[in-house]
């Protein structure tokens, strides 16, 4: 069997297995390619067994990747309460806000406007200055995709709010109030992360 059949015989194969461990279909897709490539390297005459070959080969590159996620995660969660984050907050002028009239009407027109993703999106990159490799280990989601939100976001925003059914502004305001007065930002990113799980 050539290197281009055996690709073609196996690769639905390692695909579904990775994507069963990695649930995201790019994701998946590259560890596959990869795991190939890999593959292609090294001397086959020493590979008793091709399939049981990939097939631990795509599951060990899967477990990285998912051992990789976790380390950014913990490490964009430390990032969140580092000292630096702290002070710059610290350094941001809130005092030409009146936070219980402007904040309250600013997030009514949010939440009537902007779905839970956008309106994670918005808060983090415009008001906490979250770029696109934080925010896509922030809330899991590809950096494209936070930038096609953020725009989608921004245009919504800027829409006339004559139409809008207003409601009262949820607890997501006091997590807000809690970030900027330096309490803690953590709370901010868990409570918008549990608006996103509550819409799917």
């Amino acid at each position: 069997m050539t290197q281009a059949q055996t690709i073609a015989l196996y690769q639905p194969l390692l695909h579904q297995i990775a994507y069963n461990l990695v649930k995201c279909k790019a994701d998946a897709e590259d560890i596959v390619q990869e795991t190939f490539l890999r593959w292609l390297t090294i001397d086959h005459q020493k590979i008793a067994n091709t399939k049981a070959y990939l097939i631990k080969s795509v599951t060990n590159n899967c477990l990285s990747h998912l051992d990789t996620l976790k380390r950014k995660k913990q490490q964009c969660i430390d990032t969140i309460n580092s000292s630096e984050l702290v002070q710059k907050l610290k350094d941001v002028n809130f005092s030409h806000l009146d936070l219980d009239v402007d904040l309250k009407n600013a997030f009514k027109v949010m939440q009537a406007k902007l779905q839970p993703l956008e309106r994670a999106v918005f808060l983090l990159k415009e008001v906490f200055d979250f770029d696109y490799e934080a925010l896509q280990k922030t809330l899991d989601k590809k950096k494209d995709h936070c930038r096609q939100l953020l725009s989608r976001a921004r245009k919504k925003l800027e829409e006339g709010t004559a139409k809008v059914q207003m409601e009262r502004p949820s607890d997501l305001l006091d997590s807000f109030k809690k970030a900027c007065t330096m309490e803690n930002i953590s709370d901010l990113v868990a409570h918008l992360k549990e608006d996103i799980k509550k819409k799917f």
